[in-house]
């Protein structure tokens, strides 16, 4: 994919985005900062860097998470959402329980061992089909991950959350996002009046005995030890049961921007970076998503990148089973030098 693609799809994101006008007013406060421009000729060859080196590429080792994007539609939308959710932007329409029941069959069916399902969007508890696919997917046994704000949209559906927390305790995990622990800095990021909401629907879920976690975004100039100790003040005196320096409970990403310059990623980066292929996300995880016009839902090779041509994989699992170029700026900033995952 080049460098083509990619701007043709910041056009059509960006014309979705600006019918919303729910965007904070101000520049997101985890810009990067003093950022450089992206160098022309990187990240367009999927074999081969720009100074000609073999690009590196990382094979599906083992499918541990299938995610399920439930659609791009939010009830937020924030400064610099990597997906660019928000209340009009339906690139990635609802997935209907029937289209999620037909990758977990396929997963039934192939005996392939996968440790967890996860949902993400946009805002999941909009889709109305979500309960639906929830039920399903903790029904056939696996555990299950929920990506949300814990705003309005999951606090109507309290009943059912605790009906399926008797069913299923702590298979069933809640992951909320709070992107700063100072409401400031979480509402310059998600708009005004995000910061109350999300505080009170974490408490019920604390309260109520959930397995839950939280999401926080790497804040310039502020260190990961002293972001985690903020946390954790924060989550003491909310009475929010999370212990924040416990790195599967709270998850504090790297900042992305596609638009900005970075290292791309060859095959000699492995042994200099001290890291291996199979670390990577893509190394063992897949995501299903239904883009706007299209039949039928797909599987793309991450979270990061739905839209791209390049990570389409195919209609199935098993299409899906090959290797994927680190050809994109999110490889590189987000997965192998910020060291993230999305999984838990």
């Amino acid at each position: 994919m080049g460098g083509t693609d990619r701007t043709a799809e910041a056009d059509v994101l960006m014309a979705t985005r600006s019918k919303s006008r729910n965007v904070p007013a101000g520049p997101s406060p985890f810009a990067l900062p003093e950022k450089q421009p992206l160098r022309p000729g990187k990240f367009v060859d999927p074999a081969k860097t720009a100074d000609g080196s073999p690009r590196a590429t990382v094979a599906l080792e083992r499918l541990d998470t299938l995610w399920l994007n439930t659609g791009t539609l939010c009830n937020l939308a924030c400064a610099s959402c990597y997906i660019d959710s928000s209340p009009t932007n339906d690139a990635l329409i609802y997935l209907t329980a029937q289209e999620a029941a037909r990758f977990l069959d396929e997963i039934t069916l192939s005996g392939r061992p996968v440790r967890e399902i996860g949902f993400t969007g946009g805002e999941p508890f909009m889709n109305p089909q979500f309960p639906a696919m929830l039920e399903d997917t903790l029904s056939r046994g696996h555990e299950v991950l929920v990506l949300t704000n814990a705003m309005k949209p999951m606090r109507r559906h309290e009943a059912a959350l605790l009906a399926l927390k008797e069913r299923f305790d702590s298979k069933l995990t809640l992951r909320v996002s709070i992107d700063h622990h100072t409401q400031q800095v979480h509402e310059g990021e998600r708009g005004a009046n995000s910061w109350a909401p999300m505080i009170e629907g974490l408490q019920w879920l604390s309260a109520n005995g959930f397995s839950i976690a939280a999401a926080g975004r790497s804040l310039a100039g502020e260190g990961e030890s002293a972001a985690r100790d903020a946390y954790a003040q924060l989550f003491a005196g909310e009475a929010i049961n999370i212990d924040a320096h416990d790195p599967a409970r709270l998850v504090i990403f790297p900042e992305m921007d596609a638009s900005a310059d970075v290292p791309e990623i060859s095959e000699a980066c492995w042994s200099i970076l001290g890291k291996r292929p199979g670390d990577i996300m893509c190394a063992s995880s897949r995501m299903v998503v239904h883009r706007k016009g299209e039949g039928a839902a797909r599987v793309v090779a991450c979270t990061l990148l739905p839209y791209h041509p390049q990570f389409d994989l195919g209609a199935t699992l098993a299409e899906a089973d090959r290797p994927v170029a680190l050809n994109h700026p999110h490889c590189a900033r987000f997965c192998v030098l910020g060291g993230a995952s999305c999984s838990a």
